[in-house]
C-alpha cells in the first residue's frame, strides 16, 4: 500500500506544472487512524472541470472513532449516486482517470489520503497518476487557510465532507498560487 512519494516545501511562487499535467485536489473520510477504513473520497481537478465522488457502503462502521461519527457521517447520503461499494468503487475511481489528461498530480494534506486513493484501486495506480504534491506545508499560508475558510462558510459546503474539502483545498490553492504568482512577478 506505500507508494514512492515526492514531497517539497512550501511551493516556490511561480510555481507551475508541466504541460499536459493537471493537478487533481484529493481529500478522503475514513473510520480512524488506527482501524482505517475509507468511508468516502472526493476528487476535484484544478480547471474544475472534473469532479469524483464517491461513498463506501460497506465500510466498517463499528471503526468509526466519535470524531467520525459526529462530524463526517452526518454528511454522507446525500448524493444517493455516490453510494458504492468498494468493488465499485474502484470501478468508478479507474473509469474516471481515464477521463484526465495523461499526466495527472494527486494534491493532498495528508500521506493518508493517498495511501486510501491507491488501496480503492486495490494498488494498481492508473498509468496517467504520475505523482503526488504535498499540500501540507501550505496549512501554514494564511492566504490558503482563508480562501479555505471562505469556501467552507458557504451554505451547503461543510468541512469533513470529501468532495468539499478537496474543493477547499483547490481554493486555498488557487488563492496561494495567485499571490504567490503576483510577488513573483514583482520581483
Amino acid at each position: 500500500m506505500f507508494a514512492e512519494i515526492r514531497t517539497y516545501g512550501m511551493p516556490s511562487p511561480g510555481f507551475t506544472l508541466k504541460s499536459p499535467e493537471m493537478l487533481i485536489y484529493l481529500d478522503t473520510e475514513f473510520t480512524d487512524f488506527l482501524n482505517i477504513d475509507l468511508i468516502s473520497i472526493g476528487m476535484v481537478s484544478e480547471d474544475g472541470q472534473h469532479q469524483f465522488y464517491g461513498e463506501r457502503s460497506d465500510f466498517n462502521y463499528d471503526w468509526c472513532n466519535d470524531f467520525v461519527r459526529s462530524a463526517v457521517l452526518a454528511h454522507l447520503g446525500e448524493d444517493l449516486a455516490a453510494k458504492a461499494t468498494r468493488d465499485e468503487l474502484r470501478g468508478r475511481l479507474v473509469a474516471w482517470f481515464k477521463t484526465l489528461p495523461a499526466s495527472v498530480t494527486i494534491a493532498c494534506d495528508s500521506f493518508t489520503d493517498y495511501e486510501l486513493l491507491l488501496d480503492a484501486l486495490d494498488g494498481e495506480k492508473p498509468a496517467n497518476l504520475t505523482d503526488r504534491y504535498d499540500l501540507g506545508a501550505l496549512g501554514e499560508s494564511s492566504v490558503f487557510n482563508q480562501a479555505m475558510c471562505a469556501y467552507h462558510a458557504e451554505p451547503g459546503h461543510p468541512w469533513h465532507h470529501a468532495l468539499h474539502d478537496a474543493i477547499g483545498h483547490r481554493m486555498g490553492w488557487m488563492a496561494w498560487i495567485t499571490i504567490a504568482s503576483t510577488e513573483s512577478d514583482r520581483g
